[in-house]
């Protein structure tokens, strides 16, 4: 399963550096997120669906949508 935060980031037209400003969580370890290189814990998730006005399953690329 793979993570779609940079899609829905895209979509409202937000930079990390503005995700970062509204989640509190760092623009690099957003990054890393992004790319699939670590794994958001659910808290942080919580944050980033909220930021993005968007659903935690929204965040994710699964067949079970």
């Amino acid at each position: 399963m793979e993570m779609r935060i940079w899609e829905a980031r895209t979509k409202k037209n937000l930079t990390l550096v503005q995700l970062a400003k509204k989640t509190g969580i760092s623009k690099s370890f957003l990054q890393l997120a992004e790319t699939n290189q670590r794994s958001p814990r659910i808290c942080d998730l919580e944050k980033i669906a909220k930021a993005l006005d968007c659903r935690i399953q929204d965040l994710y690329d699964s067949e079970y949508k």
